[in-house]
């Protein structure tokens, strides 16, 4: 039987596996993350109060600019407003929650918080670097937070000429999302910000590298913008049996919601668009500083690019992919080389003087919005530094950061996820 503190996740285990294209950390995750247990540091799980609850609010214009969600509902975000010295500062929070890559499971997703505004939540708990409380979240504490959410399964990227809406009622908006939720957040004070912070989980945090640059741009330009993407950083790497899978499955994506239009220009001049939708890339042209949180084992990348599912017909991988410690030493060989693989994408961002990371050897997927892993007496730590002491010191220029863990299992403050 599976780890009964799991059983908030089976589900999302089972749905991966009919259309591994719309399971990811998404909304039900988040909620029920903050409910299930990693290890056997449960009582130091930090529970959202009444007080951390945040409202929806749909987008007042999203009609007049055809900005919609893939079933044509309006997208919304929640916020919360900033205090004292952080009253002109502001934290934006992309959604994750993966893509859609075919007309089956859009219309599918289109049935989802991930696809629909019509089943979204009307409140969610902020937590971790979205927490107001100042020993959970002490840098950003104060300041005015906005959870954007993920409803057009292109990472905010799709575009309208793509759209399907007279055959199958599906819109493919996210690039005027975005665009319309910024409108909105500089029309009640993003304009005046004096810093600002853009930061994503999942698919959000690839959103944030995406619009890194064009955040920047929207900003007054005396103020301190910059970029975090949080487990964000997917791997062109080929699988198990030396397939592209997931190089194959951003192609669909790409051509599907014409996405295109959205990549780097310098980019997708170069080469076929749908490698221009990886990490790798997109880092290449960013201007504004940018932060990477990324685990080294990744759950999501080794269940959906290194071991997907269809690559293991004789189940050999299936308790490893679960659960590190059932990984024989070959596993663990090829385990290591995805690192590897991890650490050459990122040899050249790593001599950016104004880029930052945090690279540990969990198991584990989004790390910054909960508080036992952003930041608690038992989060996961680097040099003695947990994520949020790291990222602080790179905002606020208090020292470089380029925090890499040494390999699997070396690190014992890890939250290792186990599936079964």
């Amino acid at each position: 039987m599976a780890n009964p503190r799991l059983r908030s996740l089976l589900w999302w285990r089972k749905w991966a596996k009919k259309d591994w294209a719309i399971a990811a950390v998404g909304f039900t995750i988040f909620i029920s993350a903050l409910n299930f247990l990693f290890d056997s540091r449960t009582n130091d799980l930090d529970i959202s109060t009444a007080e951390d609850l945040v409202d929806l609010t749909l987008l007042q214009n999203a009609k007049d600019r055809g900005a919609f969600c893939l079933d044509g509902s309006s997208p919304g975000y929640h916020f919360q407003e900033g205090f004292g010295s952080g009253s002109r500062n502001w934290l934006l929070h992309i959604e994750g929650g993966g893509w859609c890559n075919t007309i089956e499971s859009c219309l599918h997703r289109k049935t989802t918080p991930l696809g629909s505004s019509k089943y979204m939540q009307r409140q969610i708990p902020f937590a971790g670097l979205m927490s107001r409380n100042p020993s959970q979240n002490p840098d950003f504490f104060n300041w005015n937070k906005v959870y954007i959410r993920y409803c057009d399964g292109a990472s905010f990227a799709g575009h309208t000429e793509s759209e399907l809406k007279n055959v199958t009622n599906l819109y493919f908006s996210g690039q005027l999302i975005w665009e319309s939720v910024m409108d909105e957040l500089l029309s009640i004070g993003l304009s005046n910000a004096n810093q600002a912070l853009l930061s994503g989980c999942s698919a959000g945090g690839l959103a944030t590298l995406i619009h890194c640059d064009n955040f920047r741009d929207l900003m007054p330009k005396d103020a301190t913008v910059k970029c975090l993407a949080d487990a964000g950083f997917f791997l062109d790497e080929k699988d198990i049996l030396g397939n592209y899978t997931m190089r194959s499955f951003y192609h669909d994506v790409v051509h599907l919601q014409g996405v295109s239009k959205s990549l780097p220009k310098d980019c997708t001049s170069r080469m076929d668009s749908s490698k221009c939708l990886f990490p790798q890339e997109i880092i290449k042209g960013i201007r504004t500083p940018l932060f990477l949180v990324n685990p080294a084992y990744d759950y999501w990348q080794i269940q959906h690019i290194l071991v997907p599912d269809g690559s293991d017909a004789h189940g050999h991988w299936q308790k490893c992919r679960m659960n590190l410690q059932y990984c024989n030493p070959s596993q663990i060989e090829k385990l290591q080389d995805f690192r590897s693989s991890l650490l050459n994408a990122l040899s050249d961002f790593q001599q950016n003087k104004e880029g930052g990371m945090f690279i540990n050897s969990c198991f584990i997927h989004c790390q910054t919005w909960m508080a036992n892993t952003w930041h608690s007496p038992t989060s996961p730590k680097i040099n003695n530094k947990t994520i949020a002491e790291a990222v602080g010191d790179w905002y606020f220029n208090r020292r470089v950061v380029n925090e890499v863990d040494c390999p699997y299992p070396c690190n014992p403050t890890c939250y290792n996820m186990e599936f079964a």
